[in-house]
């Protein structure tokens, strides 16, 4: 097998539409748009959203909420989820993140809550903790820590 013979899985492929090569082709002469008008005019049409000056709908639709800047990102994983550990290891962010228990590591720390149930006895190292969690930690014979 050489280079030049590898070809795409049939069908992966689509070809592009061929505009304005002849009457033949179907898509010849005005090349499928039409006669005149704004949508046959190079650079012609509107931007996404335009209703033909009619007040647009996102215009029309009252604002709800806000974002605020100064909100603390944790991330965050139920006590359902620790299961996955031995017994007696010891549980931090960073161990999570290569576990692949959690996606990425956020700029507050890990916030653990009491979703699941835990029968492992776990030494978690986290930045905060729901009453539901630390309590279900500590009666699994575990240590909840805090990292500060």
């Amino acid at each position: 097998m050489k280079i030049q013979d590898l070809t795409p899985a049939p069908g992966a492929r689509k070809a592009s539409k061929r505009l304005g090569r002849g009457i033949g082709s179907g898509t010849g002469k005005t090349s499928a748009k039409g006669h005149k008008g704004q949508w046959a005019r190079s650079g012609g049409g509107v931007r996404p959203g335009f209703e033909g000056g009619q007040m647009p709908l996102s215009r029309r639709l009252p604002k709800r909420g806000f974002t605020s800047n100064f909100r603390k990102i944790y991330s965050i994983v139920n006590i359902g989820s620790l299961e996955a550990f031995e017994d007696g290891a010891a549980v931090n962010l960073e161990i999570l993140v290569n576990a692949g228990i959690v996606g990425k590591a956020e700029p507050y720390g890990l916030k653990v809550l009491g979703n699941g149930k835990l029968t492992k006895k776990l030494n978690v190292t986290a930045a905060k903790y729901t009453e539901s969690a630390k309590k279900a930690i500590e009666e699994a014979g575990g240590n909840a820590g805090v990292v500060e």
